[in-house]
């Protein structure tokens, strides 16, 4: 069965009025091998309009269509307005819950929410493909949680991509479990896996995990796969661009046959189709996909003159006013470390997240960032996906992403929500 929403606009140039977060509220914003490099050319200002991005090694005279960097946005009155079949309170889910939910502010589902939480609730298994920045977190966190307060000998495997993601499903659990009782643990790597251990010895109702990390602790025997009966596969495509689809596999071949499996993704591929046949039981399918890329995210590219560096026009784009909370991606964790303390040396508030830090100074960076203790983050692609970063003024793609998934992904980080945002990539 599929339940499938096409949510579009007019044309190209108009924006879509969506709800704002994970949970609408009107003064909060929603939360594998080596890659492939490209490159292009650029004469007279103007984009050399040549193949699209691809992942797939490209021959010399392939050139990038950097028009696909460019959406200039344009406010209109006939944007289309999701009006959400439900409020939180009409779902049948626990008056605790209900409560949880509305002392949080929230009021009305987004639509991945408003069309995800009642197939949930009836357990079925259901595949939900969505934008960045869409809910989907919320959209299975709410019906689980009412799961286990029915239940509270149910447990829950939740498989995710990253660190970052991870940390940011299980403080947005305790959000919405106050005085509950229900107890989760993250396992991810970069952290002490003897705490795990700990943890997991303890009672838990939720396990938050990346692949690698929770196939090592079954492997340990610590985590049982035959006790939890509902797995959640988030950001699959992330997972699967990451090279986790053995892993995956190894955790869902332990899973039991019988079980109650969501599967979120914000693209649709024949690989993710794959996956889909394989670890679900007839799904229903829930699209709230809007395009690409979100239509309230400007996108332009600026030049860079002959002879001018890049840090330098960087530099001068960070002392505009407007410029006040700014994601940088740089292609390298030496790059980004690099340029980062090049930015701090010219008197900018800046942080840096890589693989090459550990987790706690990740965590620490991302913190400040969010809170608007620095001004600009630097990033490689793996704070591109999945994280919830309010009112990112804007994004700059110092470098140009592998992919062109990778840069959908990348400036996801601003526009969230009802909000408007700018993505800006340099071009050589």
């Amino acid at each position: 069965m599929e339940v499938i929403i096409h949510m579009h606009t007019k044309n190209h140039s108009t924006s879509s009025a969506r709800p704002g977060s994970k949970f609408s509220h009107p003064s909060r914003h929603s939360a594998g091998g080596p890659r492939k490099s490209f490159g292009g050319n650029f004469r007279g200002g103007r984009p050399s309009h040549g193949r699209r991005f691809t992942s797939n090694k490209r021959s010399k005279d392939e050139r990038i269509d950097y028009s696909r960097f460019i959406n200039k946005v344009k406010v209109v009155e006939e944007s289309v307005v999701f009006k959400p079949e439900h409020k939180f309170t009409d779902f049948l889910i626990g008056e605790t819950l209900k409560s949880a939910i509305t002392k949080r502010g929230y009021v009305l589902p987004t639509p991945i929410q408003d069309k995800c939480i009642p197939h949930i609730l009836q357990g079925s298994d259901v595949v939900g493909i969505a934008n960045t920045g869409t809910g989907k977190t919320g959209a299975f966190l709410i019906p689980l949680i009412d799961k286990i307060i029915k239940n509270p000998r149910e447990r829950v495997l939740v498989i995710v991509p990253t660190r970052e993601l991870a940390g940011q499903i299980d403080q947005e659990l305790k959000h919405l479990t106050p005085g509950m009782r229900i107890f989760s643990v993250c396992c991810v790597g970069g952290l002490s896996i003897s705490h795990q251990i700990k943890q997991l010895r303890l009672q838990h109702n939720f396990i938050i995990g990346t692949p690698g990390r929770l196939k090592d602790l079954i492997q340990r025997k610590f985590i049982r796969l035959n006790e939890f009966k509902t797995v959640v596969l988030d950001e699959a495509d992330r997972m699967l661009d990451m090279g986790f689809i053995a892993d995956m596999r190894a955790v869902m071949a332990g899973m039991p046959k019988e079980r109650h499996t969501l599967f979120f993704s914000a693209t649709m591929s024949s690989d993710i189709e794959k996956l889909i046949n394989e670890f679900l039981k007839t799904p229903i399918k829930i699209s709230v996909k809007t395009g690409d890329t979100a239509k309230n995210v400007e996108q332009d590219v600026v030049k860079i003159p002959r002879g001018k560096d890049k840090v330098e026009v960087l530099h001068e784009l960070l002392n505009q006013k407007e410029f006040n909370k700014v994601l940088v991606f740089s292609r390298t964790k030496h790059g980004t470390e690099k340029l980062a303390k090049l930015l701090s040396g010219k008197g900018f508030r800046v942080e840096s997240i890589h693989g090459n830090k550990t987790q706690s100074n990740r965590k620490r960076a991302l913190t400040a960032f969010k809170e608007g203790k620095v001004q600009v983050l630097v990033a490689t692609d793996v704070a591109a996906r999945g994280l919830d970063i309010p009112d990112v003024s804007h994004v700059i793609n110092f470098d140009i992403p592998a992919t062109y998934d990778d840069y959908v992904h990348r400036i996801g980080r601003t526009g969230r929500g009802n909000k408007f945002g700018k993505a800006l990539t340099f071009i050589s």
